[in-house]
């Protein structure tokens, strides 16, 4: 019997329960807390009348699920006199309404947080500003392809506290976590990974620092039989090496002199230690593309060591062929080939995306910008003009993207006047667009630069829409 648990299914019981945000994650946990007898209240800014709030109200009373309401603009002023308050992942933690409520005596938590107090498995976490994503679903892979049973979940896209119940210890659980997740995270899982850390969502972190003190609370909690798995090759993630409690493995792609770790040798991702190199998997034979997605097995690869077998890597490595929504090859028309990266929000992926196409040599019609997150976009235009000299801008973001292109294109040795820059105000637009200037051989590849926020409630539903643009056209 898992005791944790079930003292929290006792502390919970009869409790008023406050949940901030309605979104994704949280509506999961609302049907587990409200079946283990809380008194929820659901709170949201969206407006009485907003379509998908009436929608996400008429599914739990269709369940029989009674909640309290607090929706619109003010929905915080009703945050008063709970027991627990689950916040959404994207609300600062130091919200005059939330510290309020904590020196009144609350309970301030998280889904997460508390999944990870009560989870009886062994969990493994990637962070990073990029990616994140796909290192979480490689090392999940590995880890089912040595025959373990895996529990995926986090930023993902999959809320697990609704599964606690199902969960064994033997299991495996693999995360992925946001800053916004871990910002007021007081548990660290057993194996952390941190994949990179360059400037991102400023537009919610105070500053940089407070971004990094975010991705550091992955594993300052650790105890010293945890694992912390960290870029060499990066400047921040080499400095967090002092402040690990246990065990620490470094991976590098450029193999740089490191004595222990996971580090390419002669084209082959090897596991070295006291010397010996281990060979796992050639990295010609890994099917995503690109020098970045080398560096994400290599993380998963220090993450998963002494749990599986080398060759249960290279498995992975010579089948899967990549997240959705990640250079994700949508359809062939007419000789072109339409891709949907829409998880490139931010212009650090952006460039990793193109610079996996300049390795490939392919010519790319760009269908780019989203929403600004006060991101550098130093580099992104630079790499726009060594592969696209057809570029859709559609998003908040366009007149960033525009001057990094303007300034950085003779860096390619482009002339800027003669890009043909084209600004559209829709996805139906952008994509019927494309259509009109990709000539057979070369590729249409969705790559925003910034986040969904400006027109989508996340990345997933951009792309959709994307792809189901494109599977549209005759």
């Amino acid at each position: 019997m898992n005791q944790k648990l079930e003292q929290f299914k006792h502390m919970i019981r009869g409790k008023q329960v406050a949940v901030l945000g309605v979104g994704i994650s949280n509506r999961p946990l609302i049907r587990y807390i409200h079946q283990l007898g809380a008194r929820v209240t659901a709170f949201d800014m969206l407006a009485e009348d907003d379509p998908v709030l009436s929608r996400t109200r008429a599914d739990f009373a269709a369940e029989g699920i009674a909640l309290d309401w607090c929706v619109g603009p003010d929905y915080l002023n009703r945050l008063t006199g709970f027991d627990w308050v689950f916040r959404t992942p994207k609300m600062r933690p130091d919200v005059p309404q939330l510290l309020a409520e904590r020196e009144r005596g609350a309970i301030i938590t998280s889904e997460m947080e508390v999944f990870m107090a009560l989870c009886p498995a062994r969990i493994f976490a990637v962070t990073g500003s990029d990616g994140k994503t796909t290192t979480t679903t490689l090392i999940s892979l590995i880890l089912k392809e040595a025959g373990y049973t895996v529990h995926l979940g986090g930023n993902i896209g999959t809320p697990l506290l609704d599964r606690i119940d199902q969960i064994q210890p033997e299991d495996m659980v693999v995360l992925e976590l946001s800053s916004f997740q871990l910002s007021s995270m007081r548990q660290s899982p057993d194996v952390a990974v941190v994949t990179n850390v360059t400037p991102n969502h400023l537009d919610v972190h105070k500053d940089y620092q407070e971004y990094i003190d975010a991705k550091k609370n992955i594993y300052l909690y650790q105890s010293f039989m945890g694992r912390l798995v960290l870029n060499n090759e990066n400047y921040v993630t080499r400095s967090m090496i002092p402040e690990a409690r246990g065990e620490t493995v470094l991976f590098a792609r450029k193999n740089s002199g490191l004595a222990q770790g996971v580090v390419v040798v002669d084209g082959m991702i090897c596991l070295r230690k006291d010397g010996t190199d281990t060979p796992v998997v050639a990295t010609k034979d890994i099917v995503i593309p690109g020098k970045h997605n080398i560096e994400n097995y290599l993380a998963a690869t220090a993450a998963t060591q002494g749990y599986v077998q080398p060759e249960q890597v290279a498995a992975v490595a010579t089948r899967f062929g990549g997240v959705e929504h990640r250079l994700e090859l949508v359809r062939e028309l007419n000789g072109v080939r339409y891709y949907n990266s829409s998880i490139d929000t931010s212009p650090s992926r952006t460039k990793a995306a193109l610079q996996a196409l300049w390795d490939r040599k392919e010519k790319v019609v760009l269908i780019t910008g989203g929403k600004d997150k006060k991101c550098d976009y130093s580099g992104l235009g630079e790499a726009i003009a060594k592969v696209s000299s057809k570029i859709i801008l559609c998003g908040d973001n366009s007149d960033l993207i525009h001057h990094t292109l303007m300034l950085e294109a003779p860096m390619a040795k482009v002339d800027p006047e003669q890009l043909q820059i084209r600004r559209v105000d829709s996805y139906e637009e952008a994509v019927s667009l494309a259509r009109s200037l990709a000539e057979p051989g070369e590729i249409v590849v969705l790559s925003p630069a910034g986040t969904s926020f400006d027109k989508f409630r996340h990345f997933e539903e951009r792309g959709n829409l994307f792809k189901n643009l494109v599977n549209g056209l005759e």
